[in-house]
């Protein structure tokens, strides 16, 4: 071992000790030369590796402080089989990438970092996310585009503000996104719900509660529907946009899931609106991760001031570091490199997935789509806590589909499949073995 890589072990084990706690100041460069018996060069290369890892940071004429204790650890394996996390899987994301851009952010925007922001968000990283929409095929103007801190924080203000249409009632697709399902129950909106299925949604029940139901927006995922994994035909998105049109409903399309689209024809339900009536979110937390916070909303003239106007009242803006970080990790082409490299990998995954669900469980009705989520319909009997519990006593990981219902609506007996951090390996696996527990008559009522 090196002199300078002994010392730089030597004063991590003092720091993560707690002998240096945070904001303890190091002895000087040169007491510490005195103590070590090396040079002064040899001191600067082992704090220098302690900086580059953000446990001390400089103040030039005073000395080292200690910034942190922790240190990077590499995930460690696990012998569980985890269907039910959903986001991405942290340690393959290219992190020192994204730090060169904050680092760089930091330097660009050191003035605009001491004010507040614009409310629709940084106009640079505006320009950038205009031309990274159009690779979906969302071509607007930079004026209809608003920065939010996640689609999170757009579904919120649009439930809550007034519409054109003077409506009140929102219809979601059941299941649907959990968190928005958690935040339509705790502020008692007023909500109803379509039931979606592998199949897809009843059109003749659409235009039914379009026509009676008093609905200001109609919240949909006609890609890779969050949890069943499905994605609505073009004549079924051809169908919804012309009965929204008939009535006067708008329509929040959620394409978070648009980086992993394989089919260049599949176009978002905004590319054929020619009525402005649709709200397109985009989300990068799947992609990147969910941390950023940054998510896209493309909205109809018609809503531009009024939602800018309760996103004032309830956020400022979205984070400036993150917005600039963004900003030049699309501009650089880090994002474009990233996005191919990951999308290959959740490809292989979702077609592992596939394959074993046809192997294994292909009696019962699924999904489909080459995605890295998907389902399976169990039947009426199925006592699915039990099932989850049993297969959970065995390290395999899955999620109850409760919170994607609204309270009222029938919930169907869904097994949601996530193979987001999930070994390519092991998806055989672990599918196998939830068909074995399947096989067990003690999961089912009679």
């Amino acid at each position: 071992m090196l002199k300078y890589e002994w010392i730089y072990q030597s004063l991590l084990q003092q720091i993560q000790a707690g002998d240096l706690p945070a904001g303890a100041k190091l002895p000087s460069i040169r007491n510490l030369s005195q103590h070590y018996s090396c040079s002064i060069s040899t001191i600067l290369a082992a704090l220098e590796r302690l900086e580059d890892q953000h446990i001390v940071y400089a103040i030039p004429k005073s000395g080292y402080y200690v910034m942190d204790h922790q240190v990077f650890k590499a995930p460690s394996y696990t012998d569980s089989i985890d269907f039910a996390t959903s986001s991405p899987t942290w340690h393959a994301f290219p992190y020192k990438d994204f730090q060169h851009c904050i680092n760089k952010a930091i330097d660009t925007y050191q003035e605009d970092l001491f004010r507040y922001g614009t409310p629709k968000g940084l106009p640079s990283l505006i320009v950038e996310a205009k031309k990274h929409l159009e690779a979906y095929q969302i071509f607007t103007h930079s004026d209809q585009i608003s920065i939010t801190s996640g689609v999170q924080q757009a579904l919120s203000l649009l439930s809550i503000m007034p519409f054109p249409n003077n409506r009140s009632t929102i219809l979601v697709e059941q299941p649907s996104y959990h968190l928005y399902m958690d935040m339509l129950k705790t502020y008692r909106l007023p909500v109803v719900g379509i039931q979606r299925t592998a199949r897809g949604i009843d059109l003749n029940r659409l235009e039914q509660i379009f026509r009676e139901d008093n609905i200001k927006f109609f919240y949909t995922m006609p890609r890779f529907h969050n949890p069943l994994g499905t994605s609505n035909s073009k004549k079924e998105k051809e169908a919804i946009l012309q009965l929204a049109h008939q009535y006067d409903v708008y329509i929040i399309e959620d394409d978070y899931l648009a980086d992993f689209e394989c089919n260049k024809k599949n176009d978002p339900l905004f590319a054929d609106d020619v009525h402005e009536l649709v709200i397109y979110l985009k989300s990068f937390s799947k992609i990147m991760f969910p941390g950023l916070r940054i998510g896209l909303a493309v909205l109809p003239n018609a809503l531009i001031n009024t939602f800018q106007r309760f996103k004032t009242t309830t956020d400022i803006d979205s984070s400036m570091i993150s917005q600039a970080a963004l900003e030049l990790y699309l501009k650089s082409g880090m994002f474009a490199h990233y996005r191919m490299q990951v999308s290959d990998t959740y490809t292989a995954r979702a077609k592992i997935l596939q394959q074993s669900l046809q192997t294994h469980l292909s009696m019962y009705e699924s999904s489909s789509e080459i995605v890295m989520h998907g389902h399976i319909l169990l039947p009426k009997q199925a006592n699915i806590k039990s099932l989850i519990h049993h297969l959970h006593e065995q390290r395999i990981y899955l999620d109850s589909v409760e919170r994607n219902y609204l309270d009222d609506f029938y919930h169907e007996r869904i097994l949601k499949l996530n193979v987001s951090n999930v070994d390519e390996h092991r998806i055989d696996e672990g599918i196998s073995k939830i068909a074995n527990a399947l096989n067990n008559p003690q999961y089912y009522f009679f």
